[in-house]
């Protein structure tokens, strides 16, 4: 039985890991690149230009439910208006350049291009929302900050710039280093979840109760709104859910949900920008989510698109030892960050 759900894991792991590598490396270069502070000067107008911006600028960022609520109290302590921020909150989470990759490794171009579409509309909705009920935000923006590198531990002033070569290893640095860090165990777990669901599940079972559209997106709205899992760690769930027979509908909303917000979230949102700040956040991921979930099962069943098909293409295009070796590369990344972080511990 563990060898049938490792041999399943592994399945789904070899047809990722290439594309998170990929995804952690352009991630690393936004990082190093465009800076929160920049971001930040061109969220402050309470207008539709500043949620447009917000929901564009949050579809790369690699940053989870959690981890973009320090981002986001940065963005409010830096100006930005409640729009924006709802706006950044919504789209930053359900995306990322490496779960943009996961997900046409598993789910194939059509799901990957609709849930970068849906997630800016569920920002855009959301920062609309939030400049028509919500009242303005009048903190402003604190000049002449410096900013402080979490890569270098330095402060650069306006006028300084990292040399080429300190940049490239920043780019490293964060992309295997922190970011791999804060998601790696949280994308293993989805990988053998997905294993464990491939081996275990009876696709009577999904297709009896997570087949219909309508029972099943509710459910998997229940079940995603108070769950912690990142955007990349969604989707080998995901993929193995739908390849049971669960129907692309309840697996969009899954998708925009879990990773969009958790408990967590909901408290610190609620304590940092007002009880009906946050009650408009979970209300347009709810109407987001149900509504656009009947949008892609619209779509499915008209374009007759067929999943599984789709994961054998993928399984085609990339050599499969290039997929073993990424495997590899990945995993020991992961348990190398794993190891560190005891010893840096141990060493406290």
């Amino acid at each position: 039985m563990i060898f049938a759900i490792f041999k399943e894991a592994v399945f789904l792991l070899n047809k990722m890991s290439i594309y998170l590598i990929i995804g952690f490396i352009f991630a690393g270069i936004l990082h190093v690149f465009i800076k929160p502070k920049t971001i930040a000067r061109h969220l402050g107008e309470n207008n539709f230009l500043s949620v447009l911006k917000a929901s564009l600028f949050g579809i790369p960022l690699p940053l989870c439910s959690c981890g973009v609520l320090p981002a986001t109290i940065s963005l409010k302590k830096d100006g930005a208006s409640k729009g924006a921020i709802l706006s950044f909150l919504i789209s930053t989470p359900t995306t990322g350049l490496d779960s943009v990759f996961a997900t046409y490794a598993l789910l194939g171009p059509f799901f990957t291009a609709f849930r970068v579409v849906a997630s800016f509309i569920s920002g855009l909705v959301a920062g609309v929302m939030a400049n028509i009920f919500l009242e303005k935000d009048t903190e402003k923006k604190t000049e002449n900050q410096q900013e402080k590198c979490t890569d270098c531990g330095q402060e650069h002033g306006p006028g300084k710039k990292l040399a080429l070569r300190n940049k490239i290893k920043s780019i490293f640095t964060y992309s295997f280093g922190t970011l791999l860090r804060e998601s790696g165990a949280w994308i293993m777990l989805g990988i053998i979840i997905g294993g464990a669901i491939s081996y275990f599940v009876p696709e009577e079972l999904i297709s009896r109760y997570l087949g219909s559209p309508w029972l099943s997106m509710l459910v998997m709205l229940i079940v995603g709104i108070p769950m912690y899992i990142c955007s990349s760690g969604s989707v080998p769930v995901v993929a193995a859910l739908m390849l049971k027979g669960m129907s692309p509908a309840a697996a969009f909303v899954f998708l925009l949900a879990g990773p969009a917000t958790n408990s967590v979230a909901l408290t610190v949102i609620s304590r940092e920008l007002g009880k009906r700040t946050a009650f408009l956040f979970l209300l347009t991921i709810v109407l987001c989510s149900l509504s656009l979930g009947f949008l892609v099962h619209y779509l499915f069943y008209a374009f007759d698109i067929d999943l599984a098909k789709q994961l054998k293409h993928h399984q085609a295009v990339i050599p499969l030892a290039f997929e073993h070796m990424a495997s590899l590369t990945l995993v020991g990344l992961i348990i190398l960050n794993f190891i560190k972080d005891i010893f840096n511990k141990m060493n406290k």
